[in-house]
């Protein structure tokens, strides 16, 4: 059966609260299977799950844990098709901030990114809502796998046509506003992969916040391809110190998951 190498590291940046939660499922200690894992885990190796939570230091961090947290214990107790149980996965996260707010209404606004992934034999399969990238890193490049569903693809767009400068959409304050995020209420946009991505040796799947943004994609590539064959941890805790070397006075909390499938002999 196929292994996965994983691992999760965070920094708050230049903020004073961490609004980013992270899991992974089952836990490290229980990945290799035994009596306590659900039968329903059978066909899936891992699942890995990142939420950027907004609404302010506490509503934020709230919502972000919540949903991992109600994601995950979804997720555990489904049947069905992968993609089916990834989708009520999410309806059951989202679900859990609507309650949340019901019971208290000063929370009204919070919300939440999410991009899970699930690790299987056959590949990667993911869910995601919000611009929390999904990233394929594959023979020293990276693909982004998921929708950004912030407003950054619109102002791109608007400038490969000519109707505002590239620099007017890099530099619009409106970027990173959210077009669909988990808050409780309707989901706008959804991303869900339609098939495993088959993973080869040497792949890294890496699940961030936004906060990861503050480097390019080519010095992505290049933390990753160097510290690729020290496994998960040591590309986890490299893409961070790049983030907090840089010292950029308005850092966003940064989380990274590195996740690597294991050479079958592993």
């Amino acid at each position: 059966m196929q292994a996965y190498d994983h691992a999760a590291r965070a920094t708050k940046g230049a903020r004073d609260y961490q609004e980013d939660s992270s899991a992974f499922w089952p836990p490290k200690d229980r990945a290799a299977g035994g009596a306590d894992v659900p039968p329903t885990a059978n066909a899936t190796r891992l699942v890995a799950v990142l939420a950027d939570g907004m609404g302010g230091h506490t509503a934020g961090a709230l919502a972000s844990r919540m949903v991992c947290d109600s994601f995950i214990s979804a997720y555990a107790g489904l049947n069905g098709s992968r993609s089916e149980r990834l989708i009520r996965s999410l309806r059951s996260a989202n679900e859990s901030i609507a309650a949340q707010v019901r019971a208290n209404p000063t929370l009204s606004g919070m919300g939440t990114t999410l991009v899970a992934a699930v690790f299987t034999n056959e590949g990667v399969e993911w869910v995601s809502v919000g611009d929390s990238p999904l990233l394929l890193f594959r023979r020293g490049e990276i693909a982004l796998l998921n929708e950004d569903h912030s407003l950054a693809p619109e102002l791109d767009r608007l400038a490969e046509i000519g109707a505002i400068t590239p620099e007017q959409a890099k530099a619009d304050p409106r970027r990173h506003m959210l077009r669909s995020a988990v808050t409780g209420d309707d989901l706008d946009l959804v991303d869900v992969s339609r098939r495993p991505l088959v993973l080869e040796e040497g792949d890294y799947v890496i699940l961030a916040s936004d906060g990861l943004q503050t480097l390019d994609t080519s010095e992505i590539q290049r933390i990753v391809s160097a510290y690729a064959d020290d496994g998960a941890e040591a590309v986890a805790n490299a893409l961070i110190r790049a983030v907090e070397a840089i010292r950029d006075p308005h850092q966003d909390n940064t989380t990274v998951l590195a996740v690597r499938p294991l050479p079958e002999s592993a």
